[in-house]
């Protein structure tokens, strides 16, 4: 079960992705994770990862360059970054968009989650991952509600060469669970309102392009 809760988030290990410096802030007044954690937390990212691929853009917030499974970070999958970046005229940036579980998030036996009108998915899906702090627990709390918005958006094209365009800038104010907590044959994203967890903050770099990172959760 808990490999079919990760695939979503994969990352497109054989390209090249940035790494390395921004700033950063992700935050939780209390954060809840079963037989872990029960407090607050605050994670310092000081790494910054980003793996584009054809319209989609995978997002690694994390403290320290170790390797994910030893290390506590926040992912961020956007699948059209188009419909984010738009143009001069429309465009989704300085909006508050809805972030929410990925399609394929869900528990055996659970129903199928029911579709969403075409422009109502959302477009960002973020799970945060603590490795680190809960050990070898393998601990992944996904965003169920919530929202993000990005000041600026890397347009995803590796070759990049307009900085302006290589930049990413967003906020965001999310409830994350574990939807196991949500209990077998329920969606996923039914996790009780007191298992959740509201987790704020921000990321700011720009893309360089390097070496494959590591997958994301």
């Amino acid at each position: 079960m808990r490999a079919r809760l990760l695939a979503p988030l994969a990352c497109a290990a054989t390209l090249g992705c940035s790494l390395g410096q921004g700033e950063g802030e992700v935050y939780s007044s209390r954060l809840r994770a079963a037989d872990c954690w029960d407090d607050s937390y605050d994670m310092r990212p000081d790494f910054f990862a980003a793996v584009p691929y054809r319209n989609t853009l995978q997002i690694r917030v994390q403290r320290g360059s170790d390797l994910q499974e030893v290390s506590d970070g926040l992912s961020v999958l956007i699948d059209d970054v188009d419909a984010i970046r738009g143009d001069e005229h429309v465009n989704k940036l300085d909006v508050d968009l809805s972030v929410g579980l990925p399609p394929g998030v869900e528990l055996p036996g659970s129903p199928p989650p029911t579709p969403k009108p075409a422009g109502l998915a959302p477009l960002v899906h973020m799970a945060l991952y603590l490795q680190r702090s809960c050990h070898n627990q393998n601990v992944v709390l996904y965003a169920v509600d919530g929202t993000i918005k990005f000041q600026a958006l890397f347009s995803g094209d590796p070759n990049e060469t307009d900085a302006a365009d290589k930049y990413t800038d967003a906020t965001f104010d999310i409830w994350v669970g574990d939807p196991r907590d949500a209990g077998l044959g329920n969606p996923a994203d039914a996790i009780p309102q007191e298992l959740r967890s509201r987790v704020t903050g921000a990321f700011r770099f720009y893309f360089e392009r390097g070496q494959p990172g590591q997958p994301f959760p």
